[in-house]
Order: structure tokens, then sequence, then C-alpha cells
């Protein structure tokens, strides 16, 4: 479906529509392609544990993140009061 800011205002219904048809919605403003809604998938969520995200252990192998509790501690320093 194409649609324009305007229909936003005035056709949010036909628009919601199309995306539960799970059809992607492009969206004009001033007969430019701005963007593209796709639709929410709802098949295949699961609830995937922390440990399985490909980002999880990235910084094992630092040296200097080694110590939490120093690491906090030097985050949570205050600002030495230079007069």
């Amino acid at each position: 479906m194409k649609a324009t800011v305007l229909d936003f205002r005035h056709r949010m219904k036909d628009i919601l529509h199309a995306l539960d048809k799970n059809e992607p919605v492009t969206i004009f403003y001033r007969g430019k392609k701005k963007g593209i809604i796709y639709p929410a998938r709802r098949q295949g969520v699961t609830n995937a544990s922390a440990k399985e995200h490909p980002v999880f252990g990235i910084w094992k192998d630092r040296e200097d993140m080694r110590d939490v509790g120093k690491v906090l501690r030097k985050l949570r320093k205050g600002r030495p009061n230079v007069v």
C-alpha cells in the first residue's frame, strides 16, 4: 500500500488493515518516498535467553574488564575538585 502523511490522519484504519494483511506500507511526503512500515512478526517469536544472543560475551577477553567492581568504582567516582 502507498500512503501519504495526510493518510495517517484520515485513513489510519486502512493503513492498519493493510498491515494486518502482512502488506508493507510505503510512506510518501510531498511526493517523495520517506520510508516503509512493515508488519510486526507475530510468528516464530521466541523467548531466548541473553546467553544465546550473539552480542553476549563480546568483552570476555578484555583484561581491563576482569574485575567488574573495580570498573564500576572507576565509573562512579566523582570528578576531582579543581579550583
